[in-house]
């Protein structure tokens, strides 16, 4: 029997530039594994070529279909989320991520390694900054890390509000949509 048509995504993982290759290519395995989407926002640090994707071992890169955007403004413009229901991570916000009320379909947006998301989104979405709580002299979490950790907070949101299910093995049951 053939997989089910798979619901829309349970979040919309966004790349703002990332730079470091490894840390995209643990992502979208983590986005695999969830049901995630993941895009990725341009100029991007390598590259996403079949190619380079084989070189990498990047076997389930197919499956996952990132969608690469030009700009925000581009991403934007072609995943058209309510603004409210995008979350920016940043080590410049206060607000803990597990005061977000993270729902289906919600885009977590992580920023480039080496800076973070720029000063202008940042303060054009001051409202919906979020942060992984640290010890003060240290600088940041491993971005694969810090989205990984984004997206199983959420996930346990939707879990405790019974909008996701595990099977007897403790596995996610993937919504399914019909047609």
């Amino acid at each position: 029997m053939p997989d089910p048509v798979p619901a829309a995504p349970v979040f919309h993982v966004v790349l703002h530039e990332p730079q470091i290759p490894n840390n995209t290519g643990n992502i979208g395995r983590t986005c695999i594994a969830t049901g995630c989407a993941l895009h990725l926002i341009h100029p991007l640090g390598f590259s996403t070529s079949e190619k380079a994707c084989r070189r990498a071992g990047l076997d389930y890169w197919p499956r996952l279909r990132p969608a690469e955007h030009a700009s925000w403004e581009a991403y934007l413009a072609a995943a058209t989320p309510d603004p409210r229901r995008l979350w920016l991570f940043s080590t410049k916000a206060t607000r803990p991520l597990w005061e977000a009320d993270f729902r289906r379909g919600d885009h977590l947006v992580f920023g480039k390694e080496t800076a973070g998301l720029p000063a202008d989104l940042l303060e054009r979405y001051s409202d919906r900054l979020i942060t992984f709580p640290m010890l003060p002299s240290e600088r940041s979490l491993n971005l694969a890390t810090a989205v990984c950790a984004a997206v199983y907070e959420g996930l346990r949101q939707l879990a405790a509000r019974g909008e996701v299910h595990l099977d007897e093995r403790g596995r996610l049951i993937p919504a399914t949509r019909t047609g």
